[in-house]
């Protein structure tokens, strides 16, 4: 899929995150994939307030595509979203 602006705030250890790395490139979809666990503390404390903006409960998955966010692991939602997103 020739999106450019798909971002994934992720947890290396979460179950959901993994499925949705998983969907993500069964579909064929580039993205930017974050795992905040895996970052350092300065790092990981800027990056919890960007998701905050996007996502107050600060919960993961976060999946960003274009304008939508979408929060945990909906598989059909993602699809819609993505496949919506190409059409443009």
């Amino acid at each position: 899929m020739p999106i450019n602006d798909v971002k994934l705030y992720a947890l290396s250890t979460c179950s959901h995150c993994r499925d949705c790395k998983n969907l993500l490139a069964e579909l064929g979809c580039s993205y930017t994939c974050i795992d905040v666990d895996q970052l350092a503390p300065a790092e990981r404390k800027t990056m919890l307030a960007e998701i905050q903006q996007i996502n107050p409960r600060i919960s993961f998955p976060t999946l960003v595509v274009g304008d939508k966010v979408i929060v945990g692991y909906k598989k059909e939602e993602i699809q819609e979203i993505l496949n919506a997103h190409e059409r443009r």
